[in-house]
């Protein structure tokens, strides 16, 4: 049953999921007093996510939203972080996750989004082992008895990461596009606090601050796309 749910999941996630996101834009009840701490932790918090899916990239491929929306591999990737967790990828999505829900003070996100996000992970997660089960046979589970699903281990991380070359055009290129809709998202929400916080007033540095951020990373976001475009993030 959950490796149908999974199957579900990731063949309509990018349809799916962004939804759940709209409730980051609802005038729903704050989740914690202070809006600009909530923020500071959130952004740190989503930081570290990003930071943790960066690293994951950076150091090995895998085929990410597999083959015409359906879980494929071509190989069983076992390099980089994945010698360390199995999962490394789901853990930083979720963490970024927590992350805008925390910095767009949205109570609405935090006790429905990520619940949901929770299971869904988890079923796509049962679905993409069964696969992998399936295809690689004893490899997959002699790795399986070797990694931990989602907890990483730290053990041996300094030898990982010292004998791997930074893999920094398949970085930008794989991560740009999602990295800047995540940092717009909890642009826009703080946004939105203000405006329903009726704090509308257009010479406050607090609003600028936020506008010139959208304008940053919107601006970065079309460098890092005309560069793809262009070839120039290539292997």
């Amino acid at each position: 049953m959950m490796v149908r749910i999974g199957n579900f999941f990731f063949h309509y996630r990018n349809g799916l999921f962004p939804l759940l996101y709209l409730l980051l834009f609802l005038n729903g009840p704050a989740a914690f007093p202070d809006q600009r701490l909530a923020l500071l932790i959130g952004v740190l918090v989503a930081m570290a996510g990003q930071i943790l899916r960066g690293v994951t990239v950076g150091l090995d491929y895998i085929v990410r939203g597999g083959r015409n929306r359906q879980v494929y591999a071509e190989r069983l990737v076992q390099g980089g972080l994945f010698a360390h967790c199995r999962n490394p990828l789901y853990v930083g999505n979720y963490m970024i996750l927590v992350g805008v829900g925390i910095a767009a003070n949205s109570l609405l996100f935090l006790a429905i989004g990520l619940p949901f996000f929770l299971f869904a992970y988890w079923a796509i997660i049962a679905a993409e082992e069964a696969f992998l089960r399936g295809k690689f046979g004893e490899e997959f589970v002699t790795y399986c008895a070797q990694v931990n699903r989602l907890l990483p281990s730290l053990s041996g991380l300094s030898q990982t990461l010292d004998g791997m070359r930074f893999n920094w055009r398949r970085l930008l290129s794989a991560e740009y596009g999602s990295a800047y809709i995540w940092m717009a998202a909890i642009i826009l929400a703080s946004l939105k606090n203000l405006w329903f916080g009726g704090q509308r007033d257009i010479h406050n540095p607090y609003v600028w601050m936020l506008w010139l951020s959208l304008v940053l990373v919107t601006v970065a976001y079309l460098v890092a796309r005309f560069l793809k475009k262009c070839g120039r993030l290539d292997d």
